[in-house]
């Protein structure tokens, strides 16, 4: 079992699996508890001679098997997520694989479960039989301390708690990766379907409502009118349609990367700005698109709000991260509101664990600097 599943949450066992456990574990604790204390005892009083040492050897070997008998136990018979131990390698001689056994936190965490199931084992064996007979107590009461004794084991026969927690978020942010990779498939294909089907639709009747006035040149002034409008809508539709389509991701970004597509959104900018870029090996489509419409609103905020005259667009890629930097030499002032535009940047950066930043003092300049992850 990996350490991934050991960060899902435990379920709540069956009744007869709960019953099971709880009555068929009594004797297994009883001789695990016995062997441990007793052959701990004589070994240490035996340490005196040279026969304490190997006793000592074969509880510490015992313990650990123990450890691992049981996480295979309680997986079986509780449906608990705890993974198979993670030891520490021993190597070398006797002394120094018992030395390592003996700092390696697992055996002692093996040990303490050992020792604290002896006594609840023998509640749990009485409410085991009980369970039986009072099917109440057998349906409802048991199956939620079999959880709870799930809990315990997890605690201590599986990882620390750091650990789950940490695979846990190696889990979520694998499936969030998915997710985005997932978003950025759905946006690509819509962005196809406007371009290939009402796109073109559209066109077709533009081209059509313009051969029909071509040949209506005697027709009533109301029919030419409504061709006119029809034609002039038809038009409308199509310019609209290309603007949506870019908007959700445009084709020079896919077809050409990131400078032609930033270059080609600085030659619509009212002011002058001025384009650099650097970003090989070409960073994940996600990212690409995120720098693109990043820096696209940055402009746009520019040009309407910070009565700039020219802007500097600055794009590197240092490892696997891709930092974006927009300045201009606008009136500054500029600060991250929320529902503001450059919180609307954040989040979309934040995505793909990106980060925005703004330093932008009265006066000016401003710069905006995205941090983008190359992997997340």
């Amino acid at each position: 079992m990996s350490e991934a599943d050991a960060g899902r949450d435990q379920p709540r066992p069956g009744a007869v699996r709960a019953v099971g456990f709880m009555v068929a574990s009594f004797p297994l604790r009883l001789a695990q508890f016995v062997l441990a204390v007793a052959g701990i005892a004589i070994g240490v009083a035996a340490t005196v001679i040279w026969i304490g040492l190997p006793i000592l050897f074969g509880v510490t070997a015992l313990v650990r098997w123990f450890g691992d008998v049981e996480r295979r136990w309680v997986r079986t018979m509780l449906d608990c997520p705890v993974p198979d131990a993670d030891r520490l390698p021993a190597e070398g001689n006797v002394l120094r694989r018992w030395r390592v056994q003996l700092t390696d936190p697992t055996t002692w965490r093996d040990l303490a479960y050992l020792l604290l199931c002896l006594p609840l084992g023998v509640l749990e064996f009485a409410l085991g039989l009980a369970g039986v007979i009072l099917l109440p107590l057998g349906i409802w009461v048991v199956p939620w301390l079999g959880w709870l004794h799930g809990e315990l084991a997890l605690a201590l026969l599986g990882p620390p708690r750091a650990q789950r927690l940490a695979a846990r978020a190696q889990r979520l942010q694998a499936s969030r990766a998915r997710g985005v990779d997932a978003a950025e498939a759905e946006r690509r294909r819509i962005e196809r379907d406007l371009h290939d089907g009402a796109q073109q639709r559209l066109v077709a009747v533009a081209m059509s409502v313009g051969r029909a006035k071509a040949k209506l040149d005697g027709a009533p002034s109301e029919v030419r009118e409504l061709l006119d409008e029809a034609h002039s809508d038809a038009k409308l539709a199509v310019s609209e349609l290309r603007d949506l389509a870019r908007g959700i991701y445009p084709a020079v970004l896919a077809d050409r990367g990131l400078d032609a597509a930033l270059s080609a959104q600085a030659a619509r900018s009212p002011i002058t700005v001025d384009v650099d870029v650097d970003v090989e090996p070409r960073p994940p489509a996600a990212v690409e698109t995120t720098a693109y419409f990043i820096v696209g609103e940055t402009l746009t905020n520019v040009a309407k709000h910070a009565g700039a005259t020219e802007a500097r667009v600055r794009v590197r890629r240092s490892g696997d991260t891709v930092t974006v930097e927009v300045t201009d030499n606008g009136r500054g002032g500029a600060e991250m509101r929320p529902g503001g535009g450059l919180a609307g940047l954040a989040d979309r950066a934040a995505t793909i664990d990106g980060v925005i930043t703004v330093v932008s003092p009265p006066g000016g300049p401003t710069v905006i600097r995205a941090d983008l992850p190359c992997s997340w």
